[in-house]
């Protein structure tokens, strides 16, 4: 592998060199942190219906492509300084169209001893990409949405075992493991062996000895930390769904309290770009979640416009990589109208700006009737958290208009028309 992960202390180095220690002239503040992005549909097929993620402009679903297409985005991603990304063995759920309780994306045979050969392939091509691009791959193995074809504590700790040995024997040296995503919410209830920090942490052990010493975490709910996961962990993992920017820094600290000199790693957040000054603030690293293009199978894995790029560029800077300006027009942008994203009628629109904290309110009206405000970051129509909205009904010809209320008392438009 050309890529080595080593741990000291608060900090990450990658091949002997504290990470973003190459940029030149950046804050040494920033050096030994690990910005990431949720990319948890990397390996993620289908075995009950397949044919229905041929859709938002893909004729067909096919499994290969979607794991080749973020291999060739990786690049893009690099140049921003993203350093890592989380890929799942169960993926995870599409939160706005289909139900995943339909979904049969589990890779694990009933006890747990083997896992399907086409998701290892998939999983090796991407962790080897991403090593020969200095990235790592924290690898998550179970997804609550999943757990139902988990069939005993047994086919559980079986399946750590397998999927550690399987790192291990394929000699990796760029994996963090993430045992299960979010241990403690939705139907994980049912396999108290994950959703019980004390049951937790005896697997987060199994697959750190199984894996010959790879470092191991596994994350809570939005806001949540346990103290013994977070001492039984390498690397504290948080997620920070539902939270605002001091709500995030709250936990980031009480995470900190429960293992002082380990580093913190947010590996799912949302698109609330802002919570990066958080993570530079408090020298911890922070995960983007796109759950619309990142997360709705087909997913697009390249930079799409607005919240993809408006968070590269923010990490870019913070980390001290040039990025050139925009005008103004470009950085705030009414979102969700256009292109493939739509499902019955269906869209997910939002007001998108490379600096939130400039706006104080924005107005959506469609064909002139005011449809929904939105007062908090991220601006979405339909808001539910910050994570996530329920869809618009819209169809072609519908004239959308966002007014954005500034902090200053000025006061933007932005005018779309539905494709």
């Amino acid at each position: 592998m050309k890529t080595k992960l080593a741990i000291e202390g608060r900090r990450f180095k990658i091949n002997g060199k504290l990470t973003y220690s190459e940029i030149p002239g950046n804050n040494p503040n920033v050096h030994g942190l690990l910005m990431n992005a949720r990319f948890i549909q990397a390996v993620f097929d289908d075995k009950a219906d397949p044919g229905r993620f041929a859709r938002f402009g893909r004729n067909r679903w096919d499994s290969e492509q979607n794991t080749d297409d973020l291999i060739k985005a990786l690049p893009e991603w690099y140049a921003c300084g993203l350093r890592a990304f989380t890929a799942g063995f169960q993926g995870g759920g599409p939160c706005f169209t289909i139900d995943n309780d339909s979904i049969d994306n589990n890779p694990f045979s009933e006890d747990g001893n083997a896992i399907d050969p086409a998701y290892l392939d998939r999983m090796e091509r991407l962790i080897q990409a991403a090593g020969d691009l200095g990235m790592v791959v924290i690898v998550s193995y179970f997804y609550q949405g999943q757990s139902k074809r988990m069939k005993s504590g047994k086919t559980v700790r079986n399946a750590v075992r397998t999927a550690s040995r399987w790192l291990r024997d394929k000699g990796f040296t760029n994996v963090i493991i993430e045992v299960a995503n979010e241990y403690n919410v939705g139907a994980f209830k049912d396999r108290p062996l994950i959703s019980n920090p004390e049951g937790i942490t005896t697997l987060m052990e199994i697959a750190r000895q199984e894996s010959g010493g790879m470092p191991v975490g596994s994350s809570g709910g939005g806001g949540v930390i346990s103290q013994e996961v977070a001492e039984g962990s390498d690397i504290v993992l948080i997620h920070g769904n539902g939270l605002n920017r001091q709500s995030y820094y709250h936990l980031v600290n009480q995470a900190r309290s429960f293992a002082p000199d380990k580093p913190i790693v947010c590996n799912e957040d949302s698109q609330l770009v802002s919570m990066l000054d958080v993570a530079f603030d408090t020298g911890t690293s922070w995960g983007y979640y796109n759950n619309i293009t990142k997360q709705e199978p087909p997913t697009f894995w390249g930079l799409t416009n607005a919240e993809d790029k408006f968070f590269a560029r923010r990490m870019a800077r913070g980390l001290g990589i040039p990025v050139s300006p925009i005008p103004e027009e470009e950085q705030y942008v009414l979102e969700g109208l256009s292109g493939p994203w739509q499902q019955s009628g269906e869209r997910w629109i939002r007001l998108v700006a490379e600096n939130p904290i400039t706006v104080n309110f924005v107005e959506f009206f469609m064909n002139g009737v005011l449809v929904d405000r939105a007062y908090q970051e991220p601006f979405l129509v339909n808001y539910r958290t910050t994570w996530l909205q329920k869809g618009y009904k819209t169809q072609k010809g519908d004239k959308w208009r966002a007014v954005i209320n500034l902090v200053d008392g000025g006061t933007l438009e932005r005018n779309v028309e539905v494709e």
